[in-house]
């Protein structure tokens, strides 16, 4: 094991494979080349379209010990996971590895495999069921957490090699052209697939919306494409909605917003050209609410909103208070049907979205980032991946890579959850680093990270209850008093990895 610079001991070795520890958020420097997929050729006359999905996994070539790949776009609703693992079980291939852009609660239902050895180690984030169950000591199954860039990261340096992508194409021909925003599966932006159709050895195009050549627009173009295979159906867009892409309407919730807007105009960042994103709870969105109306008031003309992209946002854009929606993903239906009709709602992927070694990524060009947290310490650190029962639930998303990149990264959270206090004096799990977080916002007061005096000196001149993050630890565990730590074993489940790679945490077994 090995000391990371934020005091957590993380392992050398993991999965057989040599780890980094966590130093900065400074980044590591990379070096050498992109990884490229195999150089192909599909001669005139030849045919992609196949009958199904085991006729493209025995096409695809996919064997014992080999990497597949899908995506969540359509969030709780997806069905593609779940029917490509129940395909390779049938076909007898064993030992694989899922390296999706995110896995939910719909997709409890590969638990079963995971015990019977078809797949044997994650190399994605985890929401629900599976991480609870691995969390339990229930599943034999190693997993790499990442956030959003970290994946394209990942993917582009060849760290994780994808032998098969199944994409999910809501409108496809039969040649492999694809977008989102049109059919019963619309999800609007395709944005996590790109990377896997720019690098995975074989891709995959599955449609329940097969239209005549050519598609218009193209997404995901043809030349990326090595078969089209139709099913019934892809999943339900409609559970792209969950309870978290909705504004609270808890009164804590709203007090909370109102002072996180307050925090965005005291910094000075509220002016025209201002750009934005928030994450997807219903708190953050709130916040998005009362920056509209200051907007709206102060006649502030913003640059562009990113992220995953919202109807509030849509709003915005429409109303004239954004030029540009950079979208890696549509959170509701609203969205969906914006990014179909409005040219200046741009689909972007997740490479161009946050990817730390590229030339430049959308989230290093954000002013303010509005974010949650299932816990905070005094250091600043956040945790977003583990509860305070210490069972890994939540993926991290683009939380570290906003974070990061944004001049200002406010975290919005109430300061007691389940009688259980917000701010600790260390986090269960590190998922971003406290020398990315600038501000903490709880209904009881707000702390600024002392890198920021001159925006604590704003703060406290425009009224705004400031605390140090001490001194609002000890007012809240006053309260609800010092909860027990949670006890683990010292078997590790999973690693969570920042975006440059290197090991910030790990999770382990919960001793029950």
């Amino acid at each position: 094991m090995a000391l990371n610079s934020l005091g957590r001991f993380v392992p050398e070795v993991f999965n057989g494979i040599k780890r980094t520890p966590y130093n900065s958020a400074a980044l590591l420097t990379p070096g050498g080349l992109e990884y490229a997929r195999p150089v192909k050729i599909v001669r005139p006359g030849e045919k992609k379209l196949l009958s199904g999905l085991r006729e493209a996994i025995i096409a695809s070539g996919l064997k014992d010990g080999m990497t597949i790949a899908t995506h969540h776009h359509l969030r709780n609703g997806d069905n593609i996971l779940n029917q490509v693992v129940k395909e390779i079980d049938a076909l007898g291939i064993r030992n694989i590895t899922i390296a999706s852009s995110s896995v939910h609660p719909v997709h409890a239902e590969i638990i079963p495999y995971i015990k019977k050895g078809v797949i044997t180690s994650l190399e994605c984030g985890v929401n629900g069921p599976v991480g609870e169950a691995a969390s339990k000591g229930e599943l034999d199954c190693p997993i790499i957490v990442r956030s959003h860039g970290g994946r394209a990261r990942s993917m582009m340096t060849g760290e994780v090699v994808v032998d098969v992508a199944f994409i999910g194409a809501p409108c496809c021909d039969e040649y492999g052209n694809m977008n989102g925003y049109f059919g019963p599966s619309a999800c609007g932006s395709l944005g996590y697939s790109h990377v896997d159709a720019r690098y995975a050895k074989t891709v995959v195009a599955v449609t329940d919306n097969l239209v005549p050549y050519p598609v218009c627009p193209v997404s995901i173009p043809q030349t990326c494409v090595d078969f089209v295979v139709q099913v019934e159906s892809l999943g339900d867009p409609k559970k792209i909605v969950s309870t978290t892409t909705r504004v609270t309407k808890d009164p804590i919730g709203l007090m909370i917003a109102k002072y996180a807007a307050e925090v965005i105009r005291a910094s000075g960042l509220l002016k025209n050209g201002f750009s934005f994103q928030t994450g997807a709870g219903g708190t953050s969105l709130a916040v998005a609410d009362n920056v509209r109306r200051m907007m709206l008031e102060e006649k502030i003309r913003g640059s562009f909103g990113s992220g995953g992209i919202t109807g509030y946002f849509v709003d915005m854009l429409e109303e004239g208070l954004f030029e540009t929606l950079l979208d890696v993903q549509c959170f509701d239906l609203r969205a969906v049907e914006s990014i179909s009709k409005n040219m200046c709602h741009q689909e972007i992927s997740a490479d161009t979205y946050a990817n730390p070694f590229n030339c430049g990524a959308v989230v290093n060009r954000l002013d303010a980032v509005i974010l949650g947290a299932t816990e905070v310490d005094v250091d600043f650190n956040v945790n977003v991946n583990t509860e305070s029962n210490g069972y890994l639930l939540h993926n991290t998303g683009g939380h570290t890579d906003t974070a990061a990149g944004a001049k200002l990264a406010i975290i919005v959270a109430p300061s007691i959850r389940g009688r259980l206090p917000i701010i600790l004096d260390k986090v269960t799990t590190v998922t971003t680093p406290g020398e990315n977080i600038d501000v903490i916002v709880t209904e009881r007061g707000i702390a600024v990270n002392s890198k920021h005096e001159d925006l604590k000196k704003e703060l406290i001149k425009a009224k705004i209850p400031v605390k140090d993050i001490h001194e609002l630890r000890k007012e809240i565990t006053q309260i609800t008093g010092v909860p027990r730590p949670v006890e683990f074993t010292d078997d590790i489940i999973a690693l969570v990895e920042y975006r440059d790679g290197s090991i910030i945490d790990t999770v382990r077994r919960v001793k029950e």
